[in-house]
C-alpha cells in the first residue's frame, strides 16, 4: 500500500519565506553592481564540460578548461596576476 500524498497547500502559507517563487522566479546570475568593478574575469559555459574564462571588459577569452573547478581556479589566478 502506498503512502497518501499531501494535498496542495494554500500559497499564502509561504508568505514568510525569504524568496517566494511567485515574487522572484529566477535568481540573477549576474554579479551585483557593487562587485562589477572588482571582477575582471568570468567563467562561462562553452559546451558540454567545457568552460571559457572571459575578460569582462573586452569579452575576450583568456583561457579554457574542461573542468569547472579548474576554470574557476584559472580565473582566480588571472585575477591575482593581473
Amino acid at each position: 500500500m502506498h503512502t497518501p500524498l499531501p494535498f496542495a497547500q494554500d500559497p499564502g502559507t509561504f508568505e514568510n519565506c525569504l524568496a517566494p517563487l511567485r515574487d522572484k522566479p529566477f535568481y540573477s546570475q549576474e554579479p551585483a553592481p557593487e562587485y562589477l568593478p572588482l571582477l575582471r574575469y568570468r567563467v562561462v559555459n562553452a559546451g558540454k564540460n567545457f568552460f571559457h574564462i572571459k575578460e569582462i571588459s573586452s569579452g575576450r577569452v583568456r583561457g579554457f578548461r574542461r573542468n569547472h573547478n579548474e576554470a574557476c581556479a584559472l580565473a582566480r589566478a588571472l585575477e591575482i596576476n593581473s
